[in-house]
């Protein structure tokens, strides 16, 4: 299936990089209150960042951070409302997989917002453990066998 989209790895430190800093402020924190320096830049310069755009247009992102050899971390998810609901995300997600069965991982990890839940269900993750709050938000942990 062809998507109105594309979706690739960004360059840590580039223009488009400074993008997704500004979507993920934008869609994730500012709206619960949560000052941007919440995002530590220099922390991600190992981790594979990963765009969706439309043109030049960044329109969705995550950040897969390696926790050890065989889990790799998605987190950061963020898509603008405007654009939920068009199979961003979820193309963003299969991305996300593919490069990390690449990478040799053997299990992809969250922690999902409690709104988000369904939608990492749907995508074949389960929750593995009790609830707990992160940001001021209830998450549960969440991964899937690559």
């Amino acid at each position: 299936m062809q998507h109105p989209f594309t979706i690739k790895i960004i360059e840590h430190g580039s223009e488009a990089y400074q993008r997704m800093l500004h979507l993920r402020t934008m869609v994730l924190l500012q709206p619960i209150g949560i000052d941007p320096s919440f995002i530590k830049p220099e922390q991600e310069k190992n981790d594979f960042l990963i765009g969706a755009f439309e043109e030049d247009d960044l329109i969705g992102c995550c950040v897969l951070t390696p926790r050890n050899n065989d889990i790799i971390q998605l987190r950061q998810m963020a898509v603008p409302s405007s654009f939920q609901g068009k199979g961003i995300g979820a193309a963003i997600v299969q991305f996300a997989e593919q490069l990390a069965k690449e990478k040799d991982f053997q299990i992809l990890m969250l922690h999902a917002r409690n709104t988000v839940v369904p939608f990492y269900l749907k995508s074949g993750y389960v929750i593995t453990g009790e609830p707990f709050e992160e940001v001021g938000i209830l998450h549960y942990r969440m991964e899937k066998q690559l």
